[in-house]
């Protein structure tokens, strides 16, 4: 079995309203609502997954949703500022009316590297890009009843850094994790994995004199990438080591398992793997629709549901 990196596995942001990042995600968006749990290290916060059907590696979005009133992040360099995601061609026209229909604050179709893409902000002020891949991606979709196959989001196109020199982060890319720079435009590098055909791809962009972000409401707060296993992942925390970065031990997320890291621009990675997948404490079917715990909160269950806001 290769030592490979699979591509971006999730990314994880932040926001405040809780309700209004459910809404804006699974109804406005469209994607699947795959896990409602809490965060790990605060109990009394929610941790939201979105996804495909069955939570996919390169298709998951998750949220820590903090609540009304947190301070509000400011874009800057050492920090994931764009998420791309994959949709077909043709749909761009669809995704306009939509944002329109709900007030969604987004900018008209530009293109870059020969794709087509429509800019977008969330409700917390998250940046994002829909972009019509000029590779196919054949990823199976998640339909609602007003977001259908032929427009929805197929999962992740590309994540963008904003640095103040690109050179050690594509080190890291290119010495580390196995990734090729394919396309250059002006201080925007495109580097991409052929481990995998989708989610493959990360843009650095260099801005030397850009001030330093503030990861807050509205900011990627890490950008996780996807081995298949924990062999691979800890094969990867001994070549991090040996690169002379410092990196958490193996930590268990219920759904994966992972190790962190902050890359030398000043982005927290993650490493995560496949296993054991989404579905391991509660059915296909039944995704999202119970608040999962971890097992060492579940004796606080009462308290905790008593104190976390009603979404659905």
């Amino acid at each position: 079995m290769e030592n490979k990196i699979l591509g971006l596995h999730h990314i994880t942001a932040i926001a405040g309203d809780a309700k209004r990042n459910f809404n804006f995600y699974s109804n406005i968006l469209g994607l699947r609502f795959i896990k409602k749990t809490v965060n790990f290290d605060d109990p009394g916060t929610y941790h939201f997954y979105f996804g495909d059907e069955v939570g996919s590696a390169g298709t998951i979005l998750t949220f820590f949703p903090w609540g009304e009133g947190i301070q509000q992040g400011r874009k800057g360099s050492g920090m994931a500022t764009e998420i791309g995601y994959s949709v077909p061609k043709g749909s761009l026209d669809f995704w306009q009316k939509r944002f329109e229909k709900y007030n969604v604050i987004y900018n008209k179709p530009s293109e870059k590297f020969g794709e087509r893409y429509l800019t977008f902000l969330d409700p917390d002020g998250l940046k994002l890009e829909l972009i019509e891949s000029k590779t196919d991606d054949n990823r199976k979709p998640w339909e609602t009843d007003e977001v259908k196959a032929d427009v929805a989001t197929r999962g992740f196109h590309n994540i963008t850094l904003t640095l103040n020199s690109i050179k050690a982060t594509a080190a890291i890319l290119t010495e580390i994790f196995g990734y090729k720079l394919i396309e250059q435009d002006v201080n925007r590098y495109r580097y991409a994995t052929d481990a995998v055909e989708n989610a493959a791809i990360v843009d650095l962009v260099e801005l030397d004199e850009e001030k330093r972000g503030h990861v807050a409401n509205g900011s990627v707060h890490h950008v996780a990438f996807r081995v298949q296993n924990d062999e691979i992942l800890m094969h990867f925390r001994e070549k991090i080591e040996e690169y002379g970065l410092s990196i958490t031990p193996q930590i268990d997320r219920n759904y994966f398992h992972s190790l962190y890291f902050r890359e030398p621009g000043g982005v927290l990675f993650e490493i995560a793997t496949e296993n054991p997948g989404f579905t391991v404490d509660e059915s296909l079917e039944e995704l999202g629709k119970n608040l999962k715990l971890p097992e060492q909160y579940e004796s606080d269950r009462a308290a905790i549901e008593a104190h976390l806001v009603k979404i659905n």
